[in-house]
């Protein structure tokens, strides 16, 4: 291995770069910060930056579903104190390919962020209503935007009134932002949209149409982020969720002529919120059948908000028949709730929105989409200081070509 430093950070790569300054071994022991490890991947297919949690990870040469499964047994020839920085989550992929690979360097993972929600709908007043209540330690202020200015004023005067006195909780300030300092801030939370299927829908397939226009909208967004130079999260809450996260990653990153240069959001800074909810309407199934009871212990959730998802009702026992009846609820959740004459959205704004936002940027496991080889696919993850770690298990295999299946398709539509 060659060892460098660079901005006062460690670098290690397989192969020489001719044009960093080369270090020792020893010099890169002695410093305890995260240390870099020089990747090159096809940007399209890869993310800028990870969590390196297992030492495969290292020699990874390209990304797919198999980020999913634990990896085999090997005994890699790593030195002991570089393995022990990767079971202490200190040790981080860079790929190179991106032009802008050097601004992780510079990168630091706020302690108390300052989260920027547009679009303030049913959805987005639900979930500031949530950050505020419950997001105090981790989230230091909420600006809120939408293009009606009477539903910012309604939401700052609302949300800023939600306290509970003779306590030591903190709850974030809630202020007004003009278009201009939307990004201002460390996460971005997109709750925006052209059209929400009204009731009577529920017949309808919607999902590409609400695709087709709000993907219009978010790439204005995700062109603006690029502008700005942004470098915090994106958070897509809006639907469909896991194809508009896919939408920004390739709008933000072409230039006026629309060639692909890389220059805009790195893949990893964009994550989609609506696996969540998919989980929890799984786990309220679950509790009323004494074979799946205890599905929000063992089991998991994996792929889209919508078609394609996949609930596997244990990771320990799995079984395809209480699976497939699971994942058939959690998909007909909605319109049970659409029937009685409602739109579902408080759940999705909570379970999808308030809550896994709030474990994103604590550092706690979560159900987000992120980037997995081109495709942003939902599974349980977490942010380190060191990037983004996609939880690995051993998966059966009926399980693992199921989550396949829902990957390509995914992969085809956009």
């Amino acid at each position: 291995m060659f060892f460098y430093k660079l901005k006062d950070k460690i670098l290690i790569s397989q192969s020489k770069y001719q044009e960093l300054d080369e270090i020792s071994e020893d010099q890169a022991r002695e410093n305890k910060g995260i240390i870099y490890v020089l990747n090159q991947i096809n940007p399209l297919k890869s993310r800028r930056s990870f969590s390196i949690t297992d030492p495969s990870l290292i020699f990874l040469k390209g990304e797919n579903i198999h980020l999913l499964q634990k990896p085999k047994k090997v005994n890699y020839n790593l030195p002991k104190w570089i393995k022990e920085r990767i079971k202490a989550k200190r040790v981080s992929l860079l790929n190179t390919e991106y032009p802008n690979w050097q601004d992780v360097l510079n990168y630091e993972v706020p302690l108390r962020w300052k989260v920027n929600i547009v679009g303030l709908g049913d959805v987005g007043g639900v979930l500031l209503t949530g950050l505020r209540l419950l997001g105090g330690r981790y989230i230091k202020s909420i600006g809120i935007y939408d293009k009606n200015i009477n539903i910012i004023k309604r939401w700052e005067l609302e949300a800023n009134q939600i306290f509970n006195p003779f306590t030591t909780q903190k709850y974030p300030e809630v202020y007004v932002l003009n278009e201009e300092e939307i990004f201002n801030g460390d996460m971005l939370v997109f709750c925006a949209t052209i059209r929400v299927p009204a009731l009577g829908e529920e017949q309808e397939d919607v999902r590409m149409r609400q695709f087709k226009e709000n993907s219009k909208l978010i790439s204005d967004y995700a062109r603006k982020a690029r502008e700005k130079s942004f470098k915090g999260i994106f958070a897509v809450i809006s639907d469909p969720v896991d194809l508009l996260c896919k939408a920004t990653f390739l709008a933000s990153n072409k230039n006026k002529s629309g060639k692909f240069d890389f220059q805009g959001l790195a893949a990893e800074q964009i994550r989609g919120y609506g696996l969540g909810v998919m989980f929890a309407r799984a786990v309220y199934y679950s509790k009323q059948n004494s074979k799946t009871n205890k599905y929000d212990q063992e089991g998991r959730a994996f792929g889209p908000h919508g078609k394609g998802l996949i609930i596997a009702n244990s990771i320990k026992k799995y079984d395809e028949r209480l699976s497939e009846l699971l994942t058939d609820q959690a998909l007909k959740a909605n319109l049970e709730i659409r029937r009685i004459g409602f739109k579902p959205y408080v759940a999705p704004a909570l379970s999808s929105g308030s809550l896994p936002i709030i474990a994103t940027i604590s550092g706690k496991w979560q159900y987000s989409a992120t980037f997995i080889g081109g495709v942003f696919m939902g599974a349980k993850n977490r942010l380190h200081r060191s990037g983004t770690e996609i939880e690995r298990l051993d998966l059966p295999t009926i399980l693992v070509e199921k989550i396949k299946a829902s990957y390509k398709e995914l992969g085809n539509i956009l």
